[in-house]
C-alpha cells in the first residue's frame, strides 16, 4: 500500500473553554483553500450553536470514524475532520482507517444561530482533551462556535505550535471519490420516524462477531424495518451493522432516519444511514462490507478514461464557487457542455476531492480536500495498468469483440448496450459490479482515442 505522511499545522490546539458568557469552543484549522486561494489557518465561522449539546456529540461521532478502523484492527491512526464551509451550511467529513466507513455531519443554517459562514476547506483539530471536554457537555448552555483563528491568535502567532503528521494511504484518498460516486447512484429507501429509528439502531450490534458478519437485509415495513435473510424486493442492504456504531453519540436526539442506497440485486451493496437532527444531519455511508474498502470499488474508473473529462473537468471547475448545491443544468448552461458531460466531468472532480455529494439534498457540493488527493488517480492499479496496455500497443479494436494481450493470454471484450464485459476472471468474479476491468478499460480508452503514452498519460 501507498502511502504518504500529511503534516497538519496547527497555531494552537483546539479548546472548549468557560467564561461569563457561557462555553467557547474554538476548532484550530490547518491549512485549507478558500476563495482568496490557499490559506494557513483559515477562519469560516464565528457565532453560537443553536444545539450545543447536539453538535458536540455529532462532532464526536466524525472523530470516532476517522480513529476507528473496522477490519483488521490495528494500532489507530487517523487524519483529523476534514471541515467544508459552503455559505450556510458547516459540513464535518472524516474517512475510517479501515476505508470502509464515510462519516459526514452536516451543520446546517437553522443549526448555526444566523450567523455567517465563510468557504473554503481545511482540516480541523480534535484532539483528546477537546474530546473529553465535549463528551462532558449535558445541557444545551450557550455555546459560542469559532472555526479558525480568532482576530488576536491572527495577531499574535509567529508559527505553528502544533503539528501532527499521519500516514495517509492512496487507497484512503481512492476511498473518498468512491465514497461520492457511489452515493451519487443511491434513492431514499426507507424512512423511520424517531422512536422506531432509535429502537430499530439500538438493537443493532456493537462489535463484530459471528452473528454479524458478512452482509445482511432490513425491508421497510410500515414505521420500521425488518430484517431478512436474502436481498428481497425494496431490501436494503447493511453490511456490517457493527460499523454504525458511532451513531449511538446522537441517538437521544433524534427526530428520524434515513436509509439509502441502490435496487437490490441480490449482491451485497454499499448503503448510507442518516440520522436528522435538529439543524443537522449526520450520515455514514458504509462499503459493502467490512472486509471491502470503498477504495477497489472502480465506480471513477470510467470517468478516468478519457480525454473529453479530463478537460471538461478544468473548464468545470473554474465555474465552482463552494455552492452548497451544485446544479448540473446549471453549469451545462454556462460551460456549453451536455448535463451527461458535466455529471462525468463532475465525477473525475470527485477524484481529486473536490466535490461531494449530499443524499438529503441530491446534489453535489464544493470542497477542497486539503491534501493532494489526485495521487488517488495517478496511484490507482487498474487504471495504471490500463493505460500500459493502452499504451503498448496491446488492445486491437477493429471488429467486435475487441482483444487485449497481457502476458501469455489474450482475452475477449465485449460491448453490449454500453456495456463492457471480459473474459477475464476479474469479470467472472465481479460482473461490473467493482467497475471495469483493465482491459475493458483500455479498450475504452483505445476507442474513445484517449492519449496515452508510455503507460501514462
Amino acid at each position: 500500500m501507498t502511502r504518504s505522511v500529511q503534516a497538519l499545522a496547527y497555531s494552537r490546539p483546539s479548546v472548549l473553554e468557560s467564561s461569563q458568557a457561557g462555553q467557547l469552543l474554538g476548532l484550530e484549522t490547518a491549512g485549507g483553500l478558500t476563495p482568496l486561494g490557499a490559506e494557513a489557518h483559515p477562519r469560516f465561522f464565528s457565532g453560537f450553536l443553536t444545539s450545543p449539546s447536539i453538535a458536540a456529540r455529532g462532532l464526536l461521532a466524525v472523530a470516532d470514524v476517522a480513529s476507528a478502523r473496522y477490519y483488521q484492527r490495528t494500532l489507530p491512526s487517523s487524519l483529523d475532520p476534514v471541515v467544508t464551509g459552503n455559505g450556510d451550511r458547516l459540513r464535518f467529513e472524516s474517512f475510517s482507517g479501515c476505508c470502509g466507513v464515510y462519516a459526514r455531519l452536516d451543520v446546517l443554517q437553522d443549526g448555526l444561530d444566523g450567523a455567517e459562514t465563510g468557504h473554503g476547506t481545511t482540516n480541523v483539530d480534535v484532539n483528546h482533551p477537546l474530546r473529553e471536554a465535549l463528551s462532558r457537555i449535558t445541557a444545551d448552555d450557550p455555546l459560542h462556535l469559532r472555526v479558525g483563528p480568532d482576530e488576536m491568535a491572527v495577531t499574535t502567532m509567529d508559527g505553528p505550535v502544533v503539528e501532527k503528521k499521519v500516514p495517509l494511504p492512496d487507497r484512503w484518498l481512492r476511498g473518498f471519490a468512491e465514497a461520492q460516486v457511489v452515493s451519487a447512484g443511491f434513492d431514499l429507501r426507507a424512512g423511520l420516524p424517531a422512536a422506531e429509528a432509535v429502537r430499530f439502531l439500538r438493537s443493532l450490534p456493537r462489535t463484530s462477531g459471528n452473528a454479524s458478519r458478512g452482509a445482511q437485509w432490513v425491508v421497510p415495513a410500515g414505521k420500521t424495518l425488518r430484517p431478512t435473510t436474502r436481498p428481497v424486493a425494496g431490501a436494503v442492504c447493511l453490511p456490517g451493522p457493527e460499523r454504525l456504531v458511532a451513531l449511538q453519540r446522537v441517538l437521544r436526539h433524534a427526530t428520524a432516519l434515513r436509509i439509502y442506497g441502490p435496487v437490490a440485486d441480490g449482491t451485497a451493496t454499499a448503503s448510507a444511514w442518516e440520522v436528522v437532527l435538529p439543524g443537522m444531519r449526520l450520515t455514514l455511508t458504509l462499503s459493502p462490507d467490512a472486509s471491502r474498502g470503498f477504495s477497489g470499488e472502480g465506480g471513477v474508473l470510467e470517468a478516468l478514461a478519457t480525454d473529453d473529462a479530463a478537460s471538461d473537468a478544468e473548464l468545470v471547475s473554474v465555474l465552482l464557487a463552494w455552492e452548497p448545491r451544485i446544479e448540473p443544468a446549471h453549469l451545462a448552461e454556462q460551460s456549453g457542455l451536455t448535463v451527461e458531460r458535466v455529471r462525468a466531468a463532475l465525477t473525475r472532480l470527485g477524484t481529486a476531492g473536490r466535490v461531494g455529494y449530499d443524499l438529503a439534498d441530491a446534489a453535489y457540493f464544493h470542497r477542497e480536500l486539503p491534501y493532494d488527493a489526485r495521487r488517488a488517480e495517478r496511484h490507482n492499479p487498474r487504471l495504471v495498468a490500463a493505460r500500459q496496455l493502452a499504451g503498448s500497443g496491446a488492445v486491437l479494436v477493429d471488429g467486435e469483440p475487441a482483444t487485449v494481450s497481457s502476458g501469455e493470454r489474450r482475452y475477449q471484450v465485449r460491448e453490449t448496450d454500453g456495456v463492457l464485459s471480459c473474459t477475464c476472471q476479474w469479470w467472472a468474479d465481479y460482473r461490473g459490479r467493482r467497475g471495469p476491468c483493465k482491459h475493458a478499460l483500455a479498450v475504452r480508452m483505445v476507442r474513445r482515442g484517449a492519449t496515452v503514452a508510455g503507460g501514462v498519460r
